[in-house]
């Protein structure tokens, strides 16, 4: 057996048999279903009624505001406004609505008043601003003795269809369905990133702190080392990811067969809404079905294995040598942020420049960097990217893995034995020259 081979089982079983590693394997899904299910039960609270008193001196907006589960109106017009200010300061009304008199509805457009100690949202706001300014345009309407009727029936509504070249009708949302599949990948390869890699560098302080390392390298080549923990590492974490997957389709086979979670309308429907349903939505499932079956599924898994393997050993080399140069994870903290912050980019570029632009210049170049690429790349696959550039961006991608590797590893042959004092960007640059 080699001796690479030996500090990858080394690592492997360090990270394996390891208690708080066992303990977060299986309890980490009931954590992630426990909050999800914390957060739809807070999801499904009602908010706290809210009291709006409604003082509309022009006696034309009353009728046009509805209570909702959120919102509770009162006609208060006949109350003087000092008093319901006064009543307002009690915390009697959450708001006051106030619509003055004016000479004409042109007026009303800036005269209407939000009074509340607090301030309302957007949406809010919005929505009441909607309501006056649908009642004022249907007031000058008649003014003006303009058909309103006839306006209503004017009106178009437009529905698109959207179709392959072939005639063969699409789904609206693909591409929103396109970067959820490519983000979804591109998401576990940057958590993958942080946690295990952060993983390796944590092992290599703590070697390096009790000077267990000066024993190790006594045997071994720096290089084997940290390529033994990088390799050691990331097969701990796919064993980890696996054991989740399994854990998460059985607690979904659990969920759905023991609770008697039941599917069907709690409400009564004819039967013939219930079968124009029906053929809704089985056009819909096919429809997603086509689309799902002509996305590149052998492109998109390959890709995320590629990837995947790529982008962790090329970040966990940083990690490992920014382990071997500080002596405490404090330390770590100066020399962290400008790897993490290739992946955040990486994330950015992805949901705002891939999903309107998929085969543009900055998506393109983006997937070709070998920091962004396993980020990037994912999320243009899913759209179809010819093969040279897929191929090109792997080849980058090792290539330079291979080259921060060696530089990675003259960092890793000097920091690992350079105790008691505090790196910085110059001394690693003098090591690299070492």
């Amino acid at each position: 057996m080699s001796i690479l081979t030996l500090i990858i089982k080394r690592e492997f079983l360090a990270k394996v048999r390891n208690k708080s590693f066992i303990i977060m394997t299986f309890l980490s899904p009931l954590l992630f279903v426990g909050i999800a299910a914390f957060v739809g039960y807070l999801s499904s609270m009602k908010a706290d009624l809210k009291h709006i008193a409604l003082h509309d001196e022009t006696g034309l907006f009353v009728s046009e505001f509805k209570n909702t589960d959120e919102y509770s109106y009162q006609n208060v017009s006949t109350v003087d406004l000092k008093v319901l200010r006064e009543e307002l300061v009690k915390e009697n009304y959450t708001a006051i609505l106030f619509i003055p008199k004016a000479n004409d509805t042109k007026a009303l457009e800036t005269k209407v008043q939000f009074i509340s100690n607090e301030s309302p949202s957007s949406s809010f706001l919005e929505k009441t601003e909607s309501v006056i300014a649908s009642k004022i345009t249907k007031l000058n309407y008649e003014k003006a003795k303009i058909d309103t009727l006839a306006i209503k029936k004017a009106e178009a509504k437009i529905n698109i269809s959207v179709s392959k070249p072939s005639g063969e009708a699409s789904m609206k949302g693909l591409n929103e369905m396109k970067i959820a599949i490519g983000g979804a990948f591109g998401y576990l390869i940057m958590m993958f990133i942080i946690i295990y890699g952060n993983m390796v560098m944590r092992s290599v302080i703590e070697e390096k702190t009790n000077r267990i390392i000066e024993i190790i390298i006594s045997s071994v080549k720096p290089f084997q080392l940290m390529m033994g923990k990088i390799i050691g590492t990331s097969l701990a974490g796919i064993l980890q990811f696996v054991i989740w997957a399994i854990l998460g389709l059985l607690l979904t086979f659990a969920a759905t067969t023991f609770l008697g979670i039941d599917a069907s309308p709690s409400t009564k429907i004819s039967p013939e809404l219930m079968h124009t349903a029906q053929q809704e939505f089985s056009i819909n499932a096919k429809m997603i079905l086509n689309e799902v079956e002509s996305l590149p599924l052998f492109t998109i898994v390959f890709g995320f294995i590629i990837y995947f393997i790529g982008g962790y050993f090329l970040y966990s080399s940083f990690y490992a040598a920014i382990g071997a140069a500080v002596d405490s994870e404090t330390d770590s903290q100066q020399f962290l942020l400008p790897i993490i912050m290739p992946l955040i980019l990486a994330v950015y570029i992805g949901f705002f420049t891939v999903m309107n632009d998929p085969n543009g210049t900055v998506a393109t170049v983006f997937s070709m960097i070998p920091l962004t690429s396993p980020i990037v790349m994912l999320m243009r696959i899913p759209f179809g990217v010819p093969w040279w550039q897929i191929l090109l961006s792997v080849v980058i991608l090792f290539g330079t893995f291979i080259g921060v590797v060696w530089f990675a590893s003259k960092i890793y042959r000097v920091g690992i034995l350079m105790y008691g004092k505090k790196p910085t960007w110059k001394e690693l640059y003098k090591w690299l020259q070492y």
